[in-house]
């Protein structure tokens, strides 16, 4: 984790990066998770996410593997499939597809009980999966899921996800924008901030020039106290951002938000 600061003016603004290999790695078998965020590791002020952003993981599942079982809990899950299919189920008896580019939106409850499969027998499957604190505690189970083609999301930030559906995306129950795009070499993007908002930044392939650094797959970033952010693709590279209500700053905690969740993440043989 590295923390660095600019200030312009009488502005100053924070960005505390998150290389890949800082990430929470856990291997069972052939199947792989990365954590970007994982809530045992006190040391780390992020340990319980980024604002309303609980987790973000990245997954690469083996034919017919499934994604760990979470222990039920209010949250909105946004799944991101970006190779292979993922099936899902849950209790009530309700199943999908997600194919590749495409993304689903799951508001889970305490009483919902969920799976998820590759779906395939031959092929491997890559999903990312964002968890959001909702906006309110015992919302109504449900789902959407919508297909953004990468035409879509060439060049621009596309918004996949919102708390009003805009533009056609998958509604949350959260104050967060979630955007995807995908950058050819040398394209530059700029996203702009209201007053009171900040980002997290997730390379899911490439390298971009950010700032002063570069960023490659799996690293992340998040921007507190900023006008924009910005940054140049140095290859064909693909990102998630996520526009949130700024966080308050934390400090290392003595006991996990969620000692079950973490739980989950554990290594077994």
């Amino acid at each position: 984790m590295c923390f660095l600061s600019a200030t312009k003016g009488v502005m100053t603004h924070m960005i505390t990066l998150r290389r890949a290999k800082e990430r929470r790695h856990v291997r069972r078998r052939k199947h792989e998770i990365w954590l970007t965020f994982y809530p045992r590791d006190r040391a780390n002020p992020f340990a319980d996410g980024f604002g309303a952003l609980e987790s973000l993981s990245e997954d690469r599942l083996p034919p017919g593997a499934d994604v760990p079982i979470h222990p039920p809990r209010d949250a909105e899950i946004v799944t991101y499939v970006l190779e292979g299919t993922l099936a899902h189920e849950d209790a009530t008896g309700r199943s999908s597809v997600i194919h590749a580019g495409e993304f689903q939106r799951m508001t889970a409850g305490r009483n919902v009980h969920h799976t998820e499969t590759n779906a395939s027998r031959t092929d491997w499957a890559h999903i990312f999966q964002i968890w959001l604190l909702p906006s309110e505690a015992g919302l109504a189970p449900g789902r959407e899921q919508k297909r953004f083609y990468a035409a879509e999301r060439r060049g621009v930030l596309c918004i996949v996800a919102s708390p009003d559906g805009r533009n056609g995306s998958l509604r949350i129950h959260q104050d967060v924008v979630i955007f995807s795009a995908i950058l050819e070499p040398g394209q530059h993007l700029v996203h702009e901030f209201a007053r009171g908002r900040s980002a997290w930044l997730h390379v899911v392939r490439g390298e971009a020039t950010f700032g002063d650094v570069i960023l490659s797959t799996g690293d992340g970033a998040g921007i507190r106290s900023a006008r924009s952010v910005s940054l140049t693709a140095r290859m064909e590279t693909e990102i998630l951002l996520l526009d949130l209500v700024e966080p308050p700053l934390k400090v290392a905690s003595e006991a996990p938000l969620d000692a079950a969740m973490a739980a989950q993440t554990e290594e077994r043989p």
